[in-house]
Order: structure tokens, then sequence, then C-alpha cells
């Protein structure tokens, strides 16, 4: 079974149709689509773009785990957090059937694993502790997937906005910040993570995360600043499809795609590495972040 992993959707169905559209193509029902979160929001066809998703997940020829924009939308629906001028996910918010939905996505994980060409690696949003082994990766990441799918949306309401007195939330909401939200780390001992300080090189999450020297890769999303992101063991897939036609800050505009990450099952992580595939944004869809 091929693996086609897929870089954020954010509501850009015709491009995630397109792209799964050529993996058919290519290699029949033979491929296994392995999203890196952030299915939703800011793009027009959100419920498309899940819909599509959950039929090949029940399929068993899925896998996606869990972004920022997927625990934004529990946040809106539970009233802990305004909607904003950008957002599109009304659609499943507002739908009939949006708890449902809302229900579906707080029981997907946080990570996957397998391996490529022998070399195990992780599937993530957004980054992965630099000192953690994968095994350490998985542990947290099941225990924060647990609390999130524990009891009545209530509890849900709880954990996510930290009113939780339950031993260990605390540590939980922070892994579940790190794996959906963190793009660097603020000191050089990796020993903590933030949004908060400009990103820079040497600060990035998996600069120290390469520097440990780990014998696993990486699949991840969610830096459509930084663009593809190709290096030994990492493999950075948000290309910025919704952003598509918004100021770069250098006179121009920003040039969205849907990227995917093509393995070859004998070169695995090795780079140079050209097995990707892209799908050029349809049009311009948000004019800023709101």
């Amino acid at each position: 079974m091929q693996r086609v992993f897929i870089g954020d959707v954010q509501g850009c169905a015709d491009e995630l149709d397109e792209m799964l559209a050529r993996a058919h193509a290519r290699f029949g029902d033979a491929f296994e689509a392995w999203t890196v979160g952030d299915l939703v929001n800011r793009g027009p066809h959100n419920r498309r773009v899940l819909e599509r998703v959950r039929a090949l997940r029940d399929q068993g020829r899925a896998r996606t785990v869990l972004g920022n924009h997927e625990i934004g939308a529990m946040l809106k629906f539970l009233g802990l957090r305004p909607m904003s001028r950008s957002d599109t996910i009304g659609e499943i918010l507002h739908a009939p059937d949006g708890r449902e939905w809302i229900e579906w996505l707080r029981r997907l994980p946080l990570v996957e694993v397998g391996e490529v060409a022998g070399e195990p690696f992780a599937l993530v949003h957004a980054s992965v502790h630099p000192k953690w082994s994968r095994e350490t990766l998985v542990e947290r990441a099941r225990e924060a997937e647990a609390r999130l799918r524990a009891g009545s949306l209530d509890d849900l309401a709880d954990f996510l906005a930290g009113r939780s007195s339950e031993p260990g939330d605390r540590e939980r909401l922070d892994v579940l910040g790190r794996l959906t939200r963190c793009r660097s780390v603020p000191d050089a001992a990796c020993e903590t993570w933030s949004d908060a300080p400009p990103v820079t090189p040497e600060r990035a999450w998996h600069a120290c995360w390469r520097r440990v020297g780990h014998d696993w890769g990486v699949v991840y999303g969610h830096w459509a600043l930084q663009g593809l992101h190709v290096a030994p063991g990492l493999r950075g897939l948000d290309t910025g499809c919704v952003h598509h036609g918004r100021p770069n800050g250098r006179g121009g505009t920003t040039h969205g795609t849907l990227t995917a990450w093509v393995p070859d099952e004998a070169q695995g992580f090795a780079v140079p590495d050209a097995r990707f595939w892209q799908v050029a944004a349809r049009r311009r869809y948000i004019a800023d972040d709101g």
C-alpha cells in the first residue's frame, strides 16, 4: 500500500480532490492518505474535506492527526473562543450535525506512527519535543488523546479551558499544545516551547530535534511561512494552499499549493528527495488573518 502524505488542507476541497484523483490514477485503490491535520478552516469547503477524509478513513485508506484548527473548532463550538473574521467553519459548527462532527474530531489521534523503507517515523501536526524518543512521544500523545475523548463535552471544555483539577491535566494540555501549535523552542537546551518568541533558524523545534540525532523521522505541517521543508528525517508539508494570493511582505504575493510527499520505499527520508506532488491553489481564499 503506497502512502501519500498530504499537507494542511484547511478547507481547500477542490485541491484535495485533485490530489486524491492523482493518487488514484497512479495507484488505483492501493494507496493510503496520511494527512498532517488542519483539514479545516479558512478555506471554503470544510464539510467536503471532512466527509472525504472520513470516508477514506472508514475504508481503512486514510489516517489523520489533529491540528490546531481542529482544536480551535472544538473551542469555538464550546464557546471558549470567539469566531474570527477569517474563520469559515461555521458550516460545520452551526450545522444540525455540528455536535457529531465535534465528537468525531475529538476522537482523532494526535500522532500516527509507521515505517518508510524500514525507517520508523511519526506523523504529527506541528512539532515534537526535541529530546523525546518516539516511544515517549506516543506515550504522551496517547495520554492527551484519552483525556480529549473522556466524558462529556462539558468535561472537554473544562480540560481545554484549563479549568480541570484532574491530576496531570496541565501536562496533558502542554502536550496538546506542543503537538498542534508549536513552531519554536525558546532556549538552546530545547527543554520548553512557546509560540511567543520570534522564530529563528537556531530555535526552530526541528533544528533542536536534529541536533539530538534521532533514529526516526517526523512528517508534519503547520508552518506555511516556512514552506516545504526537506531535511534528513524531516518532511514539513505545509505550503499554504489556503494562503494563496496574500501579500508575502516582499512586494509580491504568496503562491499557495497543496503538497504531498509520496515516498520511495527504497529511499525513505534520505535527501535529496524529489518525490513531491503539488496542486496549485485554485484561487485566493483569504485576505488576512482577521
